[in-house]
């Protein structure tokens, strides 16, 4: 597992039609070079930490968000500690100077702890970033988030939304694996995560072969993205990736959003459907578990298939077009149920 991994598809020149018509119909990551190069941030991020950490700190206005720091051992490598019923790292609220002053003191001190702020809404700890730095691709609706830090790795995860990952300042390094790897990758609890996505108990870096075998052939089909100020990578819905910050100072932006299928909502409790099918279901006896999967692969995943067209529009519930209202009352109604 030491020869390099193929790198992922790269596209230049990216504009918004470009981006909706060829990469996100592709239905796989991508490579955006340069799509933020003119980016005065990407600028102070390539002039020095110093000159970035000066112009972040204009735009902070004192709102707090959430920081992770980590004990020198675990080299910056979030995830669960020794028990995994708590995680390897504290928690705390931190302001953006805050965060700064913090990378900047410890990336003087070989064997410092490591610390980040991670999925911060730049709305909220850095107005006006955004008008300053727009991302050219995305409806200006799409809020972006700040993810500032010391050498970090955040184990493979997933998220639900399309990705949109800009570096900003420093280096990064995407690790991407496709959606059906899942049973390759050593999952970790449902619903106790480090970052509030289903993460993998892998190290990349020194994986442990006998305790998790099937790595070899997660990794055989594995890619990878190098991040220079300025890139950034596109990751569609569900796509496993590890995100490695590679040097003491760092700076990623990211855009998350939803898309739904034609004439449909956007649903907004995958997950947790999952969840509590896996709760529910993985207990049964197996017949009643392939009949359940019968129902799941009929009802779930036959989106192609006609599955209503014997009821009238208006009475067919879940299994019609579904509104946000309409989502918003089923979600209502299992709620209810639930807490009986």
């Amino acid at each position: 597992m030491t020869a390099p991994l193929p790198s992922l598809p790269e596209f230049h020149d990216v504009d918004r039609a470009r981006f909706e018509a060829e990469i996100v119909p592709r239905d796989a990551p991508a490579i955006l070079r340069g799509v933020a190069a003119r980016w005065p941030a990407v600028a102070k991020g390539r002039e020095s930490p110093m000159a970035i950490a000066q112009y972040l700190s204009a735009f902070d206005q004192g709102q707090a968000s959430d920081a992770v720091m980590t004990p020198p051992e675990e080299e910056g490598k979030l995830g669960y500690d020794a028990t995994m019923e708590g995680f390897n790292f504290l928690r705390t609220k931190r302001t953006v100077t805050q965060v700064l002053e913090q990378v900047l003191r410890y990336a003087r001190i070989d064997g410092a702890p490591a610390v980040a702020m991670q999925s911060a809404l730049i709305s909220k700890c850095l107005p006006g970033f955004a008008a300053d730095n727009a991302m050219p691709l995305l409806d200006e609706r799409v809020e972006p988030r700040a993810w500032i830090g010391s050498a970090i790795v955040t184990p493979a995860h997933f998220d639900e939304s399309h990705n949109i990952a800009v570096c900003v300042a420093g280096r990064r390094r995407f690790t991407v694996l496709p959606p059906a790897q899942v049973g390759n990758l050593y999952v970790g609890p449902l619903d106790n995560t480090p970052a509030g996505m289903p993460m993998s108990l892998v190290d990349f870096a020194r994986p442990d072969l006998e305790r998790f075998p099937r790595f070899r052939d997660a990794w055989a089909s594995a890619q990878r993205a190098d991040l220079a100020p300025g890139d950034a990578i596109y990751l569609p819905p569900l796509w496993w990736h590890q995100v490695q910050s590679l040097e003491r100072f760092n700076m990623l932006v990211n855009y998350w959003w939803l898309a739904a299928a034609p004439g449909r909502a956007l649903p907004p409790f995958a997950l947790d459907a999952l969840m509590h099918a896996a709760a529910a279901l993985r207990a049964l006896p197996h017949a009643q578990r392939e009949a359940w999967r019968h129902m799941f692969e009929h009802f779930a995943f036959g989106a192609e298939v006609d599955v209503a067209g014997h009821i009238p529009p208006e009475r067919r519930g879940v299994l019609g077009a579904m509104s946000a209202e309409d989502h918003a009352r089923l979600r209502a109604q299992l709620s209810q149920k639930l807490s009986r």
